[in-house]
């Protein structure tokens, strides 16, 4: 009676493991090779692992392996190329360099060529305007006439000068000391620079016929105008001759223990002594050759040194030629006026 339910038990217990079989095999909880569940408190038994699993393992392991061998691969030609493209740049840039250099040399050369043309061409320039210069200073040397010259031209110029009134005794043709104090009475007259050259524009004044004018208006008398330093013969308010003069030039002077100052007096006044002779000063100031005195110690003189300009302690010095022909040809006796502005 017992053995029944206990088939019956085991049927049962077979029936309901049927279905918890199938559905942890298809869960892939439980073999479905027919293999049963150990038995509890028995020990696990090891299962040998399947060909499939260590394929799939093996391609993955290969995988990753050529995936790394790819990158680093990569990585290399990536670090290559980085290289090559630096040495490159590099090479570039250099090239560059060098050839911006090589431009601004070229550059540097070519504006030191410009330069050195430049300068060439300014210094050739500057050499003939020198020698146009020079050239033309010649021609113009070779034009004027000064002291020491001779020739025709320097006969045509006495001539002009005696024509004009300028106290020159003789037309010979050399330029002497004559010649030259009559260039100097001109230029005075003309206002010019006193040189004693005949230039261009004492030639003007030659040309031009330069002539002072008198301020006495009638009879004989002695003109000198002591801002030109010139005296001249005056005749009807008219100039005779023109002679180059030298008078005091102003400055302190000591005589015989006194100082005095040399100026000329300047008003209307007369001859009213002479020294028909050489004649020393009482102020032992040197001699004075056949002296005209027309105010107290001042006279009109000759003597050897009468230069373009005041020069003298006072009196009025003219060549010793001129008080020659003052004496013996336009006469000037005493009580002839004597006017000095």
């Amino acid at each position: 009676m017992r053995t029944v339910p206990n088939l019956r038990r085991r049927l049962t217990a077979a029936l309901v493991g049927v279905p918890v079989v199938l559905t942890l095999a298809l869960a892939g909880c439980a073999p479905l090779t027919g293999e049963t569940e150990p038995e509890p408190g028995s020990a696990p038994t090891a299962s040998a692992p399947s060909s499939d699993a260590g394929s799939d393992a093996q391609g993955r392991a290969d995988q990753d392996a050529q995936e790394e061998a790819d990158r680093d691969a990569a990585e290399k030609e990536a670090a290559e190329k980085k290289a090559a493209d630096e040495a490159a740049a590099k090479e570039q840039a250099e090239q560059e360099a060098a050839e911006k250099k090589a431009a601004e040399k070229a550059k540097k050369a070519e504006e030191k060529a410009d330069a050195e043309k430049k300068a060439e061409e300014k210094a050739a320039k500057e050499q003939a305007e020198q020698e146009a210069a020079e050239k033309k200073a010649a021609e113009e040397r070779d034009k004027m006439l000064g002291y020491g010259d001779s020739g025709e031209r320097v006969l045509a110029l006495q001539q002009r000068l005696q024509e004009l009134g300028y106290f020159l005794q003789d037309a010979d043709g050399s330029f002497g000391p004559a010649t030259q104090q009559a260039v100097w009475a001109l230029q005075k007259a003309a206002g010019q620079y006193r040189d004693g050259v005949v230039g261009p524009k004492t030639q003007a004044a030659l040309d031009d016929g330069v002539r002072p004018r008198a301020h006495s208006s009638s009879g004989k008398a002695i003109e000198i105008d002591l801002d030109r330093q010139l005296l001249m013969t005056v005749e009807g308010g008219k100039v005779t001759r023109i002679i180059n003069a030298s008078s005091g030039n102003g400055e302190t002077y000591e005589a015989k223990g006194r100082s005095y100052h040399a100026t000329t007096p300047r008003g209307s006044y007369a001859v009213y002594m002479e020294r028909n002779g050489m004649h020393e000063s009482t102020l032992e100031l040197g001699s004075m050759y056949r002296p005209k005195y027309f105010s107290g110690g001042y006279a009109v003189h000759g003597s050897g040194s009468i230069p373009p300009y005041p020069a003298s302690h006072g009196c009025v010095r003219v060549s010793n030629a001129a008080m020659n022909w003052l004496w013996d040809s336009w006469g000037m006796p005493k009580g002839t006026p004597v006017i000095l502005y």
